[in-house]
């Protein structure tokens, strides 16, 4: 790895992976390539760096697979990957200066996005105004893609299905007489983007269900919260039966702590994507955490039943020695269909790149096992999530849909003496 600090501007402290040997360098016209140049930013310092950490991961054994192979077939020829990795440390001005670098000094020919909703939303805008390619995996907001942007695709589906996914299997427990109708909600969502878009996908099922559901709480609270014991006292005031929440890992930690500390239990407990991660099992104990909801993006044990699934953790675990998460599995699959575009325009041409990501249909290792790029959807997928459930052997399986189920899910929360 080649770290670079420019002393000018120490903004632009970027440490630079060259996957693959070589700068990219401007083509004369007519020149046949000799690499596939790829930019990317992430958060490899600042708040962020845990996750962009991994996604910088799944980007390096997605760009070494390929050029295992000899590189991309582009035009009858196999062409080597570049990817110049730039520290934007989790910073919104740095995302978007790094990409007018990548862009218009570093001459890159695509871009792959960096991870959180804010600089993706910001970062991918230097984009769309360059007419270059940008795939991501690591901004969920739905208001990104409502900008009517033609060059900007993401692999990562709206927060909105999130709550949707989970209703919906909530939906076949009251359904089997094991909730009841109408079911009470106490529905709490941190204030961002992300809160936001759950508290919509919740929201809009509500309001389609013909009365199986009635919201009974509905409030937002601030991210890093560390008492939230008012919010709670009206938690416990509403009388829900389902406790249905939207929160970052150390708010699910701060808040569950207090939730148990209340004396509080629903039918049904979910911090939205929070529930099965081992930091949270660690600081609550696993017998706190049991039988609480998670629905998160993808999930290793897709790869039971999903061909994609399985080739990419095999390849994760044998080369990082560990079971991948969602972020190193979206940041891969962003690379990979990128690669694939690319193979089918026979061209590093940008607008036919464009074009062929537009129209892309093909098998994925997210749930499904099959991605497109709807145009009505602002060229987001639109791929169910998978709902995990913690059980009291330390387990979290996958119990929703049915055709990625490792087991099967129980409700209503025994943990509850009602």
């Amino acid at each position: 790895m080649h770290v670079s600090r420019h002393p000018a501007l120490p903004w632009l402290a970027a440490a630079v992976l060259a996957v693959a040997a070589g700068c990219s360098k401007s083509r004369p016209g007519g020149a046949k390539p000799t690499r596939v140049a790829l930019g990317a930013t992430l958060p490899l310092t600042g708040s962020e760096a845990r996750i962009g950490g991994f996604f910088k991961e799944g980007y390096q054994l997605a760009v070494d697979e390929a050029n295992r192979r000899g590189g991309l077939q582009v035009g009858g020829a196999r062409i080597p990957v570049a990817l110049t990795l730039l520290d934007d440390t989790s910073t919104q001005a740095t995302a978007v200066s790094l990409a007018d670098r990548l862009i218009n000094s570093d001459r890159v020919d695509f871009l792959l996005g960096t991870y959180a909703s804010h600089l993706v939303q910001a970062q991918s805008a230097v984009a769309e105004q360059n007419r270059v390619p940008y795939v991501n995996g690591g901004g969920g907001a739905t208001d990104i893609y409502r900008r009517g942007y033609k060059y900007l695709f993401a692999v990562i589906a709206p927060v909105e299905l999130l709550g949707e996914t989970l209703m919906e299997w909530i939906d076949g427990e009251q359904k089997a007489g094991k909730l009841p109708r109408p079911a009470r909600i106490a529905l709490l969502w941190e204030n961002t983007a992300h809160g936001q878009d759950f508290r919509k996908g919740i929201s809009e099922h509500v309001k389609g269900s013909g009365g199986a559901y009635a919201i009974a709480l509905d409030e937002s609270f601030e991210l890093d919260g560390k008492d939230f014991s008012a919010l709670l006292g009206a938690v416990k005031a509403a009388k829900a039966d389902l406790f249905l929440v939207d929160a970052h890992l150390p708010d699910y930690i701060t808040m569950h702590r207090q939730y148990l500390g209340a004396g509080l239990c629903h039918l049904v407990v979910s911090y939205g994507a929070r529930g099965s991660e081992k930091g949270a099992v660690d600081a609550l104990g696993r017998e706190q955490v049991t039988y609480i909801l998670s629905a998160v993006w993808w999930n290793a044990q897709l790869a039971q039943k999903n061909p994609q699934a399985k080739a990419f953790v095999d390849a994760f675990q044998a080369r990082y020695h560990r079971t991948p998460e969602w972020f190193q599995a979206l940041a891969y699959e962003s690379a990979r269909v990128l690669f694939t575009a690319i193979e089918q325009a026979g061209t590093l041409d940008r607008e036919a790149v464009r074009a062929k990501l537009a129209a892309l249909d093909m098998p994925s290792l997210l749930p499904g096992g099959h991605l497109r790029f709807p145009a009505d959807k602002g060229q987001q997928v639109q791929n169910s999530f998978v709902v995990q459930q913690n059980l009291p052997d330390g387990s979290s399986p996958i119990i929703f849909p049915a055709d990625a189920a490792t087991a099967v899910g129980v409700a209503p929360n025994p943990r509850c003496k009602r």
